[in-house]
């Protein structure tokens, strides 16, 4: 077990946690009878008590159950942006003994069609602005009932905050045989039945990529999703008090932990956004006496560059952090001169429910991803020797832990591949380069897997080539990443055309098309047009040559 980073571990907490033995369910339904008039969610001017919340999710669950033919076991896509009825659906499916399927609502169509087929899912939960995405499905990709949602059932009217037009937008009812809508859906009034569901049983699918194109699901039983939740509860030495920004996308593991999960076993309230605006988020800190806010560097880098920032009254602050890409030191001694606050830094993956590595509270480091989390063991070796490596040096980061996913959904080979023995035990190959410092402070420095970082998405080059490789005049792609002041990297495709194509195609219209096809942080912001790509022995495309030449560019 590496222990390095004992002597610098946070004062009072001890170093293994107990994973109660509950599904995630029954930390809503303990926190609704302890506090049944205390906000839960705060959703632009509207409030939100855990009363209502868990009644809500009672009622839709009967609905999965009853109506829609949800068994145990099922899953259901969740296809929705930030929003009380994300809350609902999530705790709603988990309360119908059935897993979620979180879907990042960038996507368009025919990427929904491949988690609905892939998963199985024969329901879907949809934000009403997601129909024209959802509509054709029904019936064609095993989707046999859609419940569409309104934002605005849930905003107060009245309210001065800056909102978009779509979280505002009023109710629609499309004329569907297959859809309901979600208040008539609540207004059933249809008792649940009783929930079975435990530890050990799939609570939740999120979907990732790699190497070899479509995204895969990463089955997590309830006892997984506990583990990081209720360590972050500890961690951070939350209260019932703590009032959370919930800003950061809930279909992502960061965001469904820090946003909801963990909140919901406190007892706190999370103050929601759908969209991020940099206004609407310092009024709401100042308001809602926010106290915790989890974010992404895109998003503070945003925050902190308002010139109206002097304005706002953020001295309700007392932790601010986040992961997915290292903070900038510069930002981060920026946000310390405006907010008085270090920048929280920590790491994991889908596959691990969010952090296996966090920084002490105490005593965190900056561009640092911390020290391995409550009973993780973490190591850092030689990715084709796997022979462990000492202090500094760089290699492939490993880790076991009870936060560790059970495999890929229908993926043996696949989940066979991340798993290897090491030192008598089963460890993750997180595919990431590191290395740890001579406190056991762990850094990463690159990635073993070919994977691009927009704003904090993770983009596969492989599923996007794939992609690209339905358009009529495409013959050859390789996407690689393009440095990006603002998003960090970005995507780009270098491309052969086929002959009859050369000439009379742009590469603003193979980005058009490729916008309407892909989620907005996904599709080639450059293509670049060449004779030929690139290939290896073996005849592959050589795709690392081209990222070389496009790095030696900078």
């Amino acid at each position: 077990m590496f222990n390095r980073h004992h002597p610098y571990w946070p004062p009072g907490l001890p170093k293994s946690l107990t994973v109660p033995r509950t599904s995630l369910y029954f930390n809503l339904q303990v926190s609704a009878k302890r506090y049944p008039q205390k906000t839960a969610i705060h959703y632009y001017g509207a409030d939100l008590s855990y009363a209502r919340l868990d009644a809500e999710v009672c009622a839709l669950a009967a609905f999965l159950t009853h109506r829609c033919g949800v068994k145990k076991g099922d899953r259901v896509l969740l296809y929705m942006q930030n929003s009380p009825q994300f809350v609902i659906g999530y705790y709603a499916i988990l309360r119908a003994d059935a897993a979620v399927v979180p879907v990042n609502p960038m996507n368009r169509s025919e990427e929904l069609r491949h988690y609905a087929e892939d998963s199985g899912a024969k329901v879907v939960l949809a934000g009403q602005e997601l129909w024209t995405q959802v509509e054709p499905l029904l019936g064609s990709s095993g989707l046999a009932h859609c419940i569409l949602g309104a934002y605005s059932d849930y905003i107060d009217p009245a309210t001065d905050l800056p909102l978009a037009d779509f979280v505002r937008a009023p109710r629609i009812a499309p004329s569907h045989a297959d859809v309901t809508l979600w208040a008539d859906a609540l207004a059933a009034n249809l008792s649940p039945a009783e929930h079975t569901a435990g530890p050990d049983d799939l609570a939740v699918l999120p979907y990732t990529s790699g190497t070899t194109g479509k995204p895969k699901g990463c089955m997590h039983p309830h006892s997984t999703i506990m583990c990081t939740a209720n360590g972050g509860v500890a961690w951070y030495s939350g209260t019932s008090e703590a009032v959370i920004l919930g800003v950061l996308p809930m279909f992502h593991v960061t965001g469904m932990q820090g946003n909801m999960n963990t909140p919901l076993i406190l007892g706190a309230t999370v103050v929601m956004m759908t969209r991020w605006d940099r206004d609407c988020a310092a009024l709401l800190i100042q308001r809602q006496k926010v106290t915790s806010w989890t974010n992404i560097t895109a998003m503070l880098i945003d925050f902190l560059a308002n010139p109206k920032l002097d304005q706002y009254d953020l001295s309700s602050l007392t932790r601010v952090g986040g992961g997915g890409a290292s903070m900038p030191e510069a930002v981060a001694r920026k946000m310390e001169e405006k907010i008085g606050l270090p920048y929280l830094e920590g790491y994991g993956l889908t596959e691990t429910a969010a952090p296996t590595h966090v920084n002490p509270v105490h005593r965190p480091k900056k561009q640092c991803a911390g020290i391995p989390y409550f009973d993780t063991d973490s190591r850092v070796v030689d990715p084709e020797k796997m022979v462990e490596l000492g202090p500094n040096q760089v290699g492939e980061i490993i880790s076991r832990g009870p936060q560790v996913f059970r495999g890929y959904w229908n993926q043996p080979q696949a989940t066979k591949d991340v798993f290897v023995e090491f030192d008598g035990n089963t460890f993750f190959r997180t595919g990431d380069l590191g290395y740890y410092d001579e406190e056991g402070y762990f850094f990463i420095t690159d990635r073993l897997k070919r994977m691009i970082n927009a704003s904090g998405f993770k983009v596969w080059p492989a599923e996007v080539e794939a992609m690209l490789y339905a358009h009529p005049d495409i013959q050859e792609a390789c996407v690689i990443a393009l440095r990006d002041a603002y998003r960090g990297e970005t995507v780009k495709a270098v491309v052969v055309l086929k002959a009859a194509s050369r000439g009379k195609v742009s590469p603003e219209d193979i980005i058009e098309w490729a916008k309407e096809k892909m989620a907005a942080y996904k599709y080639p912001r450059v293509v670049e047009f060449v004779a030929e790509l690139p290939k290896t022995g073996t005849g592959k495309v050589f795709w690392r040559k081209l990222q070389e030449m496009e790095d030696a560019k900078r």
